[in-house]
């Protein structure tokens, strides 16, 4: 039976959600049981009900035994509830849900199947998919049927599956949709077939057929008022789907697809088959989603110009997440963390080193928000798709292919990239697996007479541990005959940190890099320059080659925290993190601008402006420079909704004096001094700060009240996939 959510009185709310915390934190903790049957083969007949928001199927399973067993456990989404499940011969068979964790459906078969052996199993199920409730992704709709739309992610669990994410499968997929529907997903389409409804309120129904023949995990599905636009651009196929009002920038999606593709095909090998198909999914679910051969982009982020770096890293997940898939939930740095990592390899490529660098900031940021939540070699007690996965597997995951980049050289490390995915393509790695690799080109690739990095400890150290170090500099400066010796200490608090750190000094003459090997929590150093050192002058990896905490950093993570809360609409608790960034980092523009701007949706309007003038009290980073518009929008629109529109023009001629367009800023002011903001209006703004869009801040959810807010992303945002 599909499990149903009892509401709760306020009273008991806080007690049930402890008391669900501690129970999925244990269930986390638990390392994931072996399966004894994997499936190879599916075929699936779904029929989408849009007026009942149900899904009735059919799944023939062929299963392979990995050892002998006589039970066979499947994963499938708590509200499908099964009817039967038959075997080959039509005999029904003993089946049950597991008690700890309904995701788990456990079947029975007569006798046991030795190791190598095969079944083929048919269930059938049924079951309501019309929100978040029980889904297998906590908190995000995984999958969703209604009126106007579907969706079922392969993360919803909408057929039985084994081993999820590391399973690989054929497959036939048939899905009945009413006959306005359009169907896109994974595999190829074959010619739809118009099927009649079973009565007239039903209406006319169309089935699509698709045929899965690579081994992949296959099966993610959008369906609804598509349209079809097939592109071609650098010799790639891509088929956009969109509805027709969304369809004119399809040749813009086809040239990001296109760019990225050339960039890792040269970069990591070609794939098996490179067309992309390009769907926009409605917004409720995840900002975006990768299958093989299908790139997800929401309503909210579907803009190609915006959004590049977000489309290379889905591109980037064809290679790792779909052809290289992680040998099990705690190996999944090698495809997450890479497909991020990846993002920065296309920046650096399409746009220049600045562009990379900028992208692995983000990736600190993101890293500092919850990298204490678990060490990355341990993923499997993080929930996909969470804030603190995407911190520690996605964010903090790509900063360690980062400083691993550092160590081993560019060659060395881009071939270590090409060769991984030559080796372990259409298989299955493990974190070892790629450790073991690094190591021997590291080796492999060191000049004759110096020593290779130490690689074994880093990815001990980086992979099985939490902690990020904030180093601090002592030291003092001494005349040489030769010039100058500086003498000091680096210090940082890991008692068992050890890494090369480079040090930048800038002198009267050139500035010098040296690299001190740094062990512990503090490590003595002399090290000689030609030059006087200037006061002051000399920085700790100025290169960013180490995730490292640092005052800055910290007040951003804090501000990225706060602002992912605010898209949940928790505004008071975004407001608490805001604070925490200011007493972090005192008089923050962007700080005080979210802070003003949670303040604004909660309807506390006085304490919201006072918020805006200490953002514009203070000269923000250039990165930041647009709050300084947008604080001067806000305020007008405050004075707008307390009937002073003397002073609400006042504020927009103001942002209009900045000329900074940062979100179309410009046009919204120049239409409020026309007329008067109110209350529940709609403003319509393109994400900007200039350059891509990153995944880190998602379109916002927009207040019941105040229908779609401007979304104004900043430069170095870490957070991604909202749902």
């Amino acid at each position: 039976m599909a499990l149903r959510k009892k509401a709760l009185r306020p009273t008991a709310r806080w007690g049930a959600l402890t008391l669900a915390l501690c129970a999925a934190g244990s269930l986390r903790a638990q390392a994931p049981r072996p399966v004894a049957f994997i499936a190879e083969n599916y075929d699936v007949s779904a029929t989408l009900d849009t007026i009942r928001q149900s899904l009735t199927a059919t799944a023939k399973v062929d299963f392979k035994a990995l050892e002998v067993s006589g039970n066979v456990r499947v994963e499938l989404h708590p509200n499908l509830e099964v009817q039967t499940v038959k075997s080959p011969d039509g005999k029904s068979l003993n089946f049950e849900r597991d008690h700890q964790n309904p995701l788990f459906l456990m079947v029975t078969v007569p006798s046991p199947v030795g190791a190598g052996g095969h079944l083929s199993l048919t269930f059938t199920y049924t079951g309501l998919l019309a929100n978040e409730e029980n889904s297998p992704v906590p908190g995000v709709r995984a999958a969703v049927i209604n009126h106007d739309f579907a969706y079922l992610l392969l993360a919803s669990r909408w057929f039985p599956l084994t081993d999820y994410p590391s399973n690989r499968y054929t497959g036939t997929f048939r899905l009945n949709v009413p006959a306005a529907f359009a169907v896109a997903g994974t595999g190829k389409a074959a010619a739809p077939t118009p099927s009649p409804g079973k009565n007239p309120i039903d209406g006319d129904r169309i089935i699509y057929t698709f045929e899965c023949k690579n081994a992949a995990p296959n099966g993610t599905f959008v369906a609804g008022n598509l349209q079809l636009n097939p592109q071609q651009a650098e010799g790639v196929s891509v088929a956009v789907y969109a509805p027709r009002s969304a369809s004119a920038n399809s040749g813009d999606f086809a040239a990001s697809v296109a760019r990225s593709m050339t960039v890792f095909s040269d970069m990591f090998g070609a794939l098996p088959d490179p067309a992309m198909s390009v769907i926009q999914i409605p917004d409720g679910t995840l900002r975006e989603f990768a299958g093989p051969g299908v790139l997800l982009l929401s309503q909210r982020a579907w803009d190609p110009k915006l959004n590049d770096r977000t489309i290379a890293r889905l591109v980037a997940s064809q290679w790792w997440g779909n052809e290289v898939l992680p040998a099990s939930p705690s190996d999944v740095w090698i495809s997450d963390g890479l497909a991020r990592y990846s993002e920065a390899l296309y920046a650096e490529q399409n746009a220049g080193r600045e562009a990379g660098l900028k992208a692995v900031d983000e990736f600190a940021v993101g890293a500092l928000m919850f990298e204490d939540a678990a060490p990355i070699a341990q993923a499997a007690r993080l929930a996909p798709y969470s804030a603190d996965y995407r911190s520690v597997v996605m964010n903090k995951g790509a900063m360690i292919f980062h400083m691993v980049r550092a160590q081993m050289g560019d060659v060395a490390f881009k071939s270590l990239l090409h060769d991984f995915y030559t080796k372990y393509e259409g298989k299955s790695a493990r974190i070892d697996d790629f450790a073991a690799m690094a190591q021997q080109h590291a080796q492999a690739s060191v000049r004759k007479g110096d020593a290779p990095p130490e690689l074994r400890g880093f990815f001990t150290q980086w992979l099985n541990s939490t902690g990020i170090p904030e180093f601090t500099l002592d030291y003092v400066v001494y005349r040489t005959p030769k010039g100058f010796r500086i003498s000091g200490k680096i210090k940082q608090p890991l008692d068992t940190f050890r890494m090369p750190v480079e040090l930048r000094i800038d002198t009267e003459g050139n500035a010098e890099l040296k690299t001190v090997d740094v062990i512990g929590s503090e490590s003595d150093f002399t090290v000689e320059t030609f030059g006087r050192p200037k006061p002051g002058g000399i920085r700790i990896d100025p290169n960013n080659l180490i995730l490292k905490a640092s005052t800055n950093l910290r007040a951003r993570a804090a501000v990225a925290r706060g602002e992912e809360l605010a898209e949940q609409g928790r505004y008071y608790d975004a407001v608490v993190q805001y604070q925490r960034a200011l007493s972090i980092q005192p008089n923050r523009p962007l700080a005080n601008f979210r802070m003003g701007e949670a303040f604004f949706y909660q309807k506390n309007y006085q304490a919201s402006a006072n918020a805006f003038r200490e953002a514009l009290q203070t000269v923000p980073e250039p990165a930041e420079k647009w709050t300084e518009v947008w604080s001067h929008i806000y305020l007008g629109k405050i004075f707008d909704l307390l009937a002073q529109r003397e002073r609400a023009v006042n504020e927009y001629s103001k942002a209009r004096q900045t000329n900074d367009n940062t979100g179309g800023a410009q046009q919204v002011a120049e239409g409020f001094l026309k007329k008067a903001y109110t209350e529940g209006e709609k403003t319509a703004v393109a994400p900007g700060a200039g350059g891509t869009a990153t995944p880190a801040a998602p379109a916002a959810i927009p207040p019941p009240s105040e229908g779609n807010r401007p979304v104004l992303k900043k430069r170095t945002d870490p957070a991604q996939f909202l749902p």
